[in-house]
C-alpha cells in the first residue's frame, strides 16, 4: 500500500487557530491526512437531532465527517463545529447543508413563481435574504438553485424550477446563486450555492420523479446544459448530480457528464455532491451490482462528496488498495472540499454568532417577500376589466375556498424552516382592506383542495348569491407538488370545478385566485369566471400581495415562465418547439367533431396536431395581462446584414396606452430559419422590465450579439451559422413586432 494512504496518524493540528486560513495551509493539511480522514471529508452525515448521537460525535472526532445535512439548531451546529475543530486531529470545520430553496424563515414565492417575475434583481434579493436567515442557524451551504429545464407540468419539481426556457433559466439561476453567495463567500451571511440536478433531471418519462431521461446529445447541449454552464461560469460553489439516469447511464455514475463535460470542457473547479443516497441507488438502477461497485462508479465519474449514504466510507479504502481508484482522484476531491471551506472562511471563523446577522422575518425581509409575491402573480384573464376591484362600489364580498385562509398551504413546497404562524393569508389581508367599507362572507367550503365533500356548497352558494363579487381562492395544496409529488392529471383537484359551476350559476361574477405549484389545465374553467389571477404558492406575504393586486394598490406584471396546456395530452408543450415536415397550421387543423362520418382514411394535407384539441396552448410562455395596455411601435434594427462577431441593436417604442400605470416585460425572440440541425420556431434571447406611467412612451433597446445566436451543430460544436433570421419584440412569445436580418461571412 502506498505510504500516502497510510493509516498512521501524522502530527496533530487540532484547533481553529492552528489551521489559519491560507491556501498553502490547505496543501499542508491534505498532506497530513490519513486515507480515512480524506474519505471522511468526502462524506456527508444526516443530522439526527438532539441529543447529538454518539455515533456522529465519534465520527466527527475521528475525522470521518466532512459535512452534516439538515441540522439547523444553532447551539447544536456550533457544538458540531466545536467537535470538528477542537476535538478532531486536524481541526477541519464542517459544511452545514440545508435545502434553502425559496426562503428560510421568511418564505418567498416558489422558484417557479419567482421566475414569473422575470426579474433577476428580485430573484437575487430573495436568495440573499434566504442566505442571511439560514446563516443565523449556522447553515453555510444550500442545495439551490435548481436549474433543470422543466417542460412537463406533471412533474412535481417543476415548482422548484425556473421554467421551460434555457435563457430565462440561465439569467435567473445566476441571479439566485449570486444572491446566496454574495460578492465573496467569506462575508458574513453568504452561503455556498449548488447547481442541481446535473443533468436532464427535468425530462423524466411521464413527468415522474426519478425516472429515466432520454435526451439526444444535441438537445442536451442546446436546451438542458446552458443553465448549468452559466452557473459554472458565474462561480457557483458546487454542483449536484441528478437522481435519474441519462441515456442509460445514471448521473451519479456518469463520467461523461461529471468529468468530460463539467471538468474538462467547462474547466469547473468546484466540487460535485451526489443527491440523497443516489450513489447506493446505482445498484437499484441496475448500473452496479453492489455498493462497492457503486462507490467505484461514482468516484471514478467525478462525484466528490456522498450525500447521506456511506458507500465511500465503507468501500473506497478497499477500492484504493485494489488499485481501482487512484489516490490522486481522492486527493483532488478532498482538495476541492477544503478549498470551499477556506473560501467560506470556516477555518478562521467556524462558529456562528447570530447577533451579527439581521433578525429573520424583519420588516425589510417581509416587504421584499411581498414585493416578490406581487411581481410573481400572473393575470391570465380580466373580462370587462373587473379587476382591480373598487372598494367604493362594493357592499358585500364573498370569499370562498380552502386556500383563502390557510397560512401553511400558501407557503408551497420545500419550506422546512418556514413557520405558518408568520404567514399572512388572503382572508386576513382582504378583511383589513375592506374593514369599514364592505361586508365579507367567508366560507371555507372544502376542508382541503383535494376534498370531494360538497356538504358546504349550499352555504357557499348562498354567500356568493348575496355578494357583489365572489373571490374564489382555489388551487392545489403544497403537498401536491415538489419532490416525488407528480400528478397524472393536473386540473383543479377534488370537487373545485363543481364548486365553480355552482357559484357561476348564481350570476355573481367570479374572480378566481389560484395557488399552485405547477401550471394547471383550466380550459373548462375559464368561461365560467370573470378573472383569473395565478399566484403560484406565494409565500409568507402572499395574502397582502394578492389583496393589493385585487384592489389596485399594486398592478400585475408577471409573465408565465412555462406554457399552460389546454389538456394533459398536449404535454410536452412549450413555445420553443420545432417545425415538423408538416407543421401545425390553422388551415390544416380539423377537430374530430367536424370530420364527416365515413370519411376516407388519408393523411393528405394533415399536420402535426391532435384531433381533439387545438394545437395552441391555453396560455403561451411569456403571457401575462396588466391593468393597462401596451403597444409596440417603430421597430428599428441597426443592420439588416451583419457579420459574425458583430452586434445588432434592436429598439422599439413602447407605449402605455391605458389610463393606469403599469410595468411591461418586453421580450426579444429570434428564429434561425435554416440550420445544420433543425432550430426552434422561436427562442428567447433577451428581456427587460419597463415601468411606464399611463399615456407615456419609452424607447426600449436591446443589443444582440451574434454570439447569442450560437448553437451546437450536428458535430456538437458551438457556433453561429450564417443565414436568415426572423426577430420578434413584444410582450409574449406569441406576439410582437417582426423584423428580419441576415448573418453573412462575406
Amino acid at each position: 500500500m502506498p505510504s500516502n494512504i497510510s493509516n498512521e496518524a501524522p502530527s496533530e493540528m487540532n484547533s481553529p487557530t492552528a489551521t489559519s486560513a491560507k491556501p498553502d495551509m490547505l496543501i499542508s493539511i491534505l498532506a497530513r491526512m490519513t486515507m480515512e480522514e480524506k474519505i471522511g471529508q468526502m462524506s456527508q452525515y444526516f443530522g439526527h437531532g438532539e441529543p447529538i448521537s454518539e455515533h456522529l460525535v465519534q465520527s466527527i472526532r475521528q475525522g470521518r465527517v466532512g459535512s452534516v445535512i439538515n441540522e439547523v439548531r444553532l447551539h447544536t451546529v456550533n457544538e458540531l463545529q466545536r467537535l470538528a475543530v477542537e476535538e478532531s486531529r486536524l481541526g477541519i470545520p464542517l459544511l452545514i447543508g440545508r435545502d434553502v430553496i425559496h426562503g428560510f424563515n421568511t418564505i418567498f414565492p416558489i422558484p417557479l413563481g419567482q421566475a414569473a417575475s422575470w426579474c433577476a434583481e428580485t430573484v437575487k434579493q430573495c436568495a440573499h435574504i434566504s442566505a442571511l436567515e439560514a446563516a443565523t442557524a449556522g447553515v453555510n451551504w444550500t442545495f439551490a438553485p435548481m436549474i433543470d429545464i422543466s417542460r412537463d407540468p406533471r412533474w412535481g419539481r417543476i415548482a422548484e424550477s425556473l421554467g421551460e426556457d434555457p435563457y430565462l433559466c440561465s439569467v435567473l439561476g445566476v441571479a439566485m446563486l449570486q444572491g446566496f453567495q454574495g460578492d465573496e463567500l467569506r462575508k458574513n451571511g453568504s452561503i455556498a450555492a449548488c447547481a442541481k440536478h446535473f443533468a436532464g433531471y427535468g425530462a423524466g418519462e411521464s413527468g415522474r420523479d426519478y425516472s429515466t431521461t432520454n435526451i439526444p446529445e444535441n438537445e442536451l447541449r442546446n436546451v438542458y446544459l446552458p443553465p448549468f454552464k452559466a452557473a459554472a461560469d458565474a462561480g457557483v460553489a458546487t454542483f449536484m448530480s441528478a437522481f435519474s439516469d441519462l441515456n442509460g447511464v445514471p448521473a451519479s455514475g456518469n463520467k461523461w457528464l461529471m468529468t468530460e463535460i463539467l471538468r474538462e470542457e467547462w474547466d469547473y473547479k468546484g466540487f460535485v455532491v451526489s443527491d440523497w443516497e443516489s450513489i447506493q441507488q446505482l445498484t437499484t438502477h441496475g448500473f452496479s451490482k453492489d455498493n462497492k461497485n457503486a462507490a467505484y462508479e461514482a468516484s471514478n465519474s467525478g462525484i466528490d462528496m456522498e450525500m447521506v449514504s456511506s458507500t465511500y466510507l465503507d468501500h473506497l479504502p478497499e477500492l484504493i488498495a485494489e488499485g481501482r481508484i487512484d489516490i490522486q482522484q481522492i486527493d483532488s476531491a478532498v482538495n476541492k472540499i477544503l478549498q470551499l471551506k477556506w473560501q467560506l472562511g470556516l477555518f478562521d471563523s467556524p462558529y456562528t454568532d447570530a447577533s451579527l446577522l439581521p433578525t429573520p422575518l424583519n420588516s425589510q425581509h417581509l416587504q421584499i417577500a411581498k414585493d416578490a409575491a406581487i411581481k410573481s402573480c400572473v393575470l391570465l384573464k380580466n373580462d370587462k376589466n373587473i379587476l382591480p376591484l373598487s372598494t367604493e362600489s362594493l357592499h358585500c364580498v364573498a370569499i370562498i375556498g380552502p386556500l383563502a385562509d390557510d397560512p401553511y398551504e400558501q407557503l408551497g413546497t420545500w419550506i422546512f424552516d418556514g413557520d405558518s404562524q408568520h404567514s399572512q393569508t388572503c382572508l386576513t389581508a382582504i378583511e383589513q382592506e375592506l374593514s369599514g367599507k364592505a361586508n365579507i362572507n367567508y366560507v371555507k367550503t372544502m376542508e382541503t383542495s383535494r376534498s370531494y365533500d360538497q356538504t358546504n356548497f349550499k352555504q357557499a352558494v348562498e354567500s356568493a348569491a348575496a355578494a357583489d363579487v365572489a373571490l374564489l381562492i382555489l388551487g392545489e395544496e403544497s403537498i401536491l407538488s415538489g419532490e416525488a409529488h407528480c400528478r397524472a392529471e393536473i386540473g383543479l383537484p377534488g370537487c373545485q370545478e363543481q364548486l365553480i359551476d355552482r357559484i357561476a350559476a348564481t350570476g355573481t361574477p367570479i374572480v378566481l385566485v389560484i395557488m399552485a405549484g405547477r401550471p394547471l389545465t383550466i380550459e373548462t374553467v375559464l368561461p365560467k369566471v370573470a378573472a383569473v389571477l395565478f399566484a403560484w404558492h406565494p409565500g409568507t406575504m402572499g395574502g397582502p400581495a394578492i389583496s393589493d393586486l385585487l384592489f389596485g394598490k399594486a398592478f400585475p406584471s408577471g409573465k408565465l415562465p412555462v406554457t399552460f396546456p389546454r389538456k394533459i395530452g398536449q404535454v410536452p408543450i412549450y413555445y420553443a418547439q420545432k417545425h415538423s415536415g408538416k407543421p401545425a397550421t390553422e388551415a390544416a387543423f380539423v377537430h374530430m367533431d367536424d370530420i364527416p362520418v365515413h370519411s376516407p382514411q388519408t393523411s393528405l394535407g394533415m399536420a402535426a396536431t391532435h384531433l381533439d384539441t387545438h394545437f395552441s396552448p391555453l396560455f403561451p410562455f411569456g403571457f401575462g395581462l396588466a391593468y393597462t395596455q401596451f403597444s409596440y411601435r417603430n421597430l428599428e434594427l441597426s443592420h439588416t446584414t451583419l457579420h459574425i462577431g458583430e452586434t445588432l441593436t434592436v429598439r422599439v417604442l413602447l407605449t402605455n396606452t391605458g389610463d393606469t400605470d403599469g410595468e411591461e416585460i418586453a421580450q426579444l425572440y429570434i428564429r434561425d430559419l435554416v440550420g445544420s440541425v433543425t432550430r426552434p420556431v422561436k427562442e428567447l434571447k433577451d428581456f427587460k422590465r419597463i415601468k411606464l406611467a399611463a399615456g407615456t412612451s419609452k424607447w426600449v433597446t436591446f443589443e444582440l450579439s451574434t454570439d447569442k445566436l450560437a448553437f451546437y451543430d450536428r458535430n456538437m460544436q458551438l457556433k453561429t451559422e450564417t443565414g436568415q433570421f426572423h426577430l420578434w419584440l413584444g410582450g409574449c412569445s406569441q406576439s410582437g413586432m417582426q423584423g428580419e436580418f441576415e448573418i453573412t461571412d462575406d
